[in-house]
């Protein structure tokens, strides 16, 4: 085991960005402020065409890299070519409307001292406009340890508070799964974790910020596609109680976005598709309870 007092290692920070010059600057700033130093930020301009570029070179900074592709490609794509120039001991990303706590990286390096953990997540707050404005994502504690099993019942791992060991990806040929746009995230973690031990932190270290163009808000259709294609593909690891599940959560995720848009016809479409479901309950109850309620109520929205 690493001492603690010498255990510094160098921490790389992703960064993809297209177009994010309204955010990026709060975003940068939240990483400057962090308590923990031994940083790099590999930024990976995915061909912006804005003011993004000139907003992060305003930052004069060593530890700020730079890269621009040379041509724009989907986000996982994007992100496989960003890690290919790290340098850290330790992989961690934000995206450039999020922010983090000054204490994030101090708190999760040095979980790293046990040679058991290869991934440390924690909760975060969920905020739109600002982080005045904020509600916790997970109010109950989440798993910890070899958790395959656990995120299949309920996913709960927000990218932006994630840092992992660099190792555990150094054999994988297929990091980020690049056809995906959406789910990339999901598949990749839940991936990792049927062979890495992960460690969760109740403590909220990062802001994931809800606005109208949020790429998953704007494609919960191409996110539903996408979730059906992996199911497809991994029936032989999900038991009939776990498919259940997911495709219950996947049904909510549809219903929800229907509602939010007030598309009513396709909300009781889906209530008709699942009468004599106990789920059918709670279909009609979001179809019913006033709009303004519901948005309060969901984590997804403010």
């Amino acid at each position: 085991m690493n001492n603690k007092s010498n255990y510094n290692p160098l921490v790389s920070i992703i960064i993809n960005c297209y177009n994010g010059e309204a955010h990026l600057k709060d975003c940068i700033e939240s990483l400057l402020s962090q308590t923990y130093k031994n940083w790099e930020i590999i930024f990976w301009d995915n061909q912006s065409d804005d003011k993004s570029e000139t907003i992060y070179k305003n930052f004069k900074d060593k530890r700020l890299k730079y890269f621009r592709a040379e041509k724009h490609t989907s986000l996982y794509k994007a992100r496989n070519h960003a890690i290919e120039k790290t340098n850290g001991e330790l992989i961690s990303f934000i995206d450039v409307d999020d922010l983090w706590e000054i204490n994030k990286l101090e708190l999760q390096v040095q979980l790293f001292n046990d040679p058991k953990i290869d991934l440390v997540y924690s909760n975060l707050w969920i905020i739109k406009n600002n982080s005045k404005n904020k509600k916790i994502f997970q109010k109950k504690n989440s798993p910890s340890g070899l958790i395959y099993e656990k995120l299949l019942e309920e996913y709960n791992i927000g990218i932006i508070t994630t840092i992992f060991r660099k190792n555990i990806i150094t054999s994988i040929k297929k990091i980020f799964d690049e056809r995906f746009s959406i789910i990339g995230d999901f598949e990749f973690f839940l991936r990792l974790s049927k062979t890495h031990y992960f460690h969760y932190i109740n403590i909220p270290l990062a802001y994931y910020r809800i606005h109208d163009k949020n790429f998953s808000s704007l494609h919960v259709e191409k996110e539903l596609e996408e979730i059906d294609t992996w199911i497809v593909e991994n029936k032989s690891y999900i038991n009939k109680k776990q498919l259940r599940k997911i495709k219950r959560n996947t049904t909510m995720r549809k219903l929800l976005h229907l509602r939010f848009n007030k598309n009513y016809k396709g909300c009781f479409k889906i209530l008709i598709e699942n009468c004599g479901n106990i789920t059918a309950f709670k279909i009609l109850a979001i179809i019913l309870i006033p709009l303004y309620i519901l948005k309060k109520i969901s984590r997804f929205h403010i």
